[in-house]
C-alpha cells in the first residue's frame, strides 16, 4: 500500500492508502472529515467539491494518490477557528441552505468562483454552479448569499 502525503486544511498528513481510494473516501473514511459529502457517485451533484491547490475539484473524480504533495482544503478548513469564512456566514445569513447536504460543495465552488471573479453577475454565478445540484432551495438564496459574500470579501 503506497504512503500518501499532502497538506489538508493547513496540516501535513501522511497515511497509507489503497491506490484505488477516491479522494472523497480518503477524506471521509481515513481522516474523518465528513463535511465533504458523497451525493451521487457519478460526479454530477457537486456535493464533494474541495479545493486542490486552490482550485475546486469534485473529490469523487480524483484518486487520493493523485493529490500526493497537494494542498487540499475542505469545508472544515475554511473557517478560522470560531469565525466562519465570509461565504459560510453569507449562506447562513441569507438562508442559502435548507437540508444542508449540497452546502459544503456549493460553498467551496462559490469560494473558487470569487477567487476567479470577485464581482460576478447573477448569470455568472448561476453558470459557475451548473455542476452543483441543490434539490431544496431553488438557488435564489444561494445566489443572494454568494453576491453578499462577494461584496463582503471585496471590502
Amino acid at each position: 500500500m503506497p504512503s500518501l502525503s499532502m497538506t489538508i486544511n493547513g496540516k501535513q498528513v501522511t497515511k497509507d492508502v489503497d491506490p484505488n481510494t477516491l479522494l472523497v473516501q480518503f477524506l471521509r473514511e481515513n481522516l474523518s472529515l465528513t463535511g465533504t459529502h458523497v451525493g451521487c457517485d457519478t460526479s454530477q451533484c457537486g456535493a464533494c467539491v474541495v479545493h486542490v491547490n486552490g482550485k475546486s475539484v469534485k473529490s469523487c473524480t480524483m484518486l487520493a494518490v493523485q493529490a500526493e504533495g497537494s494542498d487540499v482544503t475542505t469545508i472544515e478548513g475554511l473557517a478560522q477557528g470560531d469565525e466562519l469564512h465570509p461565504m459560510q456566514a453569507a449562506f447562513r445569513e441569507h438562508h442559502g441552505l435548507q437540508c444542508g447536504f449540497c452546502t459544503p460543495g456549493m460553498v467551496m465552488s462559490a469560494v473558487d468562483l470569487l477567487q476567479n471573479n470577485p464581482d460576478p453577475s447573477e448569470t455568472e454565478i448561476r453558470e459557475w454552479l451548473e455542476g452543483n445540484i441543490c434539490r431544496c432551495t431553488g438557488y435564489h438564496n444561494i445566489v443572494k448569499a454568494i453576491q453578499a459574500a462577494a461584496s463582503e470579501m471585496r471590502r
